[in-house]
């Protein structure tokens, strides 16, 4: 079972072990890894891909462009899982169990992010979503006092409580967001996908862009994601 507290830098680590050097992810890096991780794809089965994609760069005779981002691995991350389901191994569907102090100080760390964007919607003079903002840190604090009161806790239904206040709070910053703004973030989007469209279907490049679109929101809003596999 992949370590989910670490999916992200265990594979962000392990594609510059393969390159052989460190470079900064991009935007569509991280939304890809975010697009896998919510298909709950196992981290043995993108190792694979990885090196799959490096093995047939090295056998190139050519190789005028280096393997420079994650997306040109996502092909043969797919064929790996695909041959993982033929062998009949299950992928992980369900959060991993958490100490609780460490579930409740995740669940209040978001929560003062939020409450802080909602203090600055309000500054702005939109109240109507600030209230919805400060709403949503309320839940997260009501999360965080059940998860450090050592209950038994049902994490599947937290996740899924999780789910829906990022989409509300993603919605909010939506129609927040300056037209202008936007306009750059599917500009930047559009370039950064453009090699790839016609190596992935349409179901895939449209969640890669939603992906995109959210992770880029919520960095320039200085907030996170809320999903427990985010701990």
């Amino acid at each position: 079972m992949e370590n989910y507290f670490n999916y992200f830098t265990e594979i962000e680590e392990y594609f510059w072990k393969k390159r052989g050097t460190a470079i900064l992810l991009t935007t569509l890096d991280w939304a890809l890894i975010d697009s896998w991780k919510q298909a709950d794809i196992p981290i043995e089965a993108i190792l694979k891909g990885i090196d799959r994609t490096f093995e047939k760069y090295e056998q190139r005779k050519g190789k005028t462009r280096r393997v420079n981002g994650l997306a040109y691995c996502h092909q043969a991350v797919l064929e790996a899982v695909e041959e993982k389901d033929h062998a009949g191994l299950p992928h992980a569907a369900t959060p991993p169990p958490f100490p609780h102090e460490a579930l409740a100080d995740y669940l209040e760390k978001n929560a003062s992010a939020v409450a802080r964007a909602a203090e600055g919607m309000f500054k702005q003079g939109r109240a109507e979503s600030a209230t919805s903002m400060s709403a949503i840190a309320a839940s997260l604090r009501e999360q965080s006092t059940l998860a450090r009161a050592g209950e038994a806790l049902d994490l599947q239904a937290m996740e899924q409580r999780m789910s829906i206040l990022e989409e509300k709070m993603f919605s909010i910053l939506m129609q927040a967001c300056a037209e202008d703004a936007l306009v750059v973030i599917r500009g930047e989007r559009d370039r950064q996908l453009a090699p790839f469209r016609g190596k992935m279907s349409s179901a895939q490049i449209r969640d890669l862009e939603k992906q995109f679109e959210i992770r880029k929101i919520l960095e320039i809003s200085e907030l996170p994601r809320l999903s427990l596999f985010y701990l």
